[in-house]
């Protein structure tokens, strides 16, 4: 067994069971390959606190998870990622600090996309 300091950065499968405590919060039965798809996804930004948030309030951040995250690895148009991010804010609304993977979790189940994941 590896020793490993305070300041070492969790392991991969630390960090997915994390996520998925939080997804939990939301929906009871989580897809855990989609939630290694998404960790892996997001891959450096996960490390930074503030990158590892989605701010509901702030445009330019929704407007980036439509454009990047729901195009590009969920295929959605605009119209269905706007609906789409609408709900899953909706559903956090009451968590201050939402993750950036129970979101993108959140995202794909509520658009049926978490196929696409893993």
């Amino acid at each position: 067994m590896a020793i490993t300091s305070i300041h070492d950065p969790p392991t991969r499968e630390a960090q997915v069971s994390d996520y998925l405590t939080d997804i939990r919060k939301y929906t009871p039965n989580v897809n855990e390959a989609a939630v290694k798809a998404i960790v892996n996804y997001c891959g450096i930004a996960l490390r930074n606190a503030d990158s590892s948030m989605v701010s509901a309030t702030d445009p330019k951040e929704l407007a980036t998870v439509r454009d990047g995250y729901a195009a590009r690895k969920l295929g959605l148009a605009a119209d269905a990622a706007d609906a789409g991010i609408k709900a899953v804010v909706e559903k956090m609304k009451s968590d201050h600090t939402k993750s950036r993977v129970t979101f993108y979790y959140l995202l794909a189940e509520n658009t049926g996309t978490l196929g696409k994941l893993g």
